[in-house]
């Protein structure tokens, strides 16, 4: 059974930072492609930050500089380092598992930036 559980949200100042946690079960990690999502309320899910199983990265131009993705194969992990954190990051953020077409979400965790 396929398990990827987020964590490491929570509410931070403007400014401040946070690093979320994907870990993964039931899944031979380093095949995969993850990615990191985030859904703001009101609007749709969106691509905040990709790493392939090769260690390619790719981010959406508005996290561009301020977050950094990485994953740790034996640890079946993947992080979002999140600095210098805006209002408008405020969101539920997704992590994603996908392998040949098979694709997979946690749950999410929530950030909220707020002074």
């Amino acid at each position: 059974q396929v398990q990827l559980v987020e964590s490491g949200g929570g509410l931070v100042q403007p400014g401040g930072s946070l690093r979320l946690s994907c870990a993964a079960s039931g899944v031979i990690f380093r095949l995969y492609d993850m990615a990191w999502y985030r859904q703001a309320p009101g609007k749709q899910r969106e691509l905040v930050a990709a790493i392939t199983s090769g260690g390619s990265t790719n981010y959406a131009d508005s996290v561009k500089g301020r977050f950094t993705i990485s994953r740790d194969n034996a640890k079946k992990t993947v992080y979002l380092q999140m600095n210098s954190l805006k209002p408008e990051d405020t969101a539920t953020y997704y992590c994603n598992a996908a392998y040949y077409g098979m694709g997979y979400w946690g749950k999410g965790t929530l950030v909220t930036v707020s002074s």
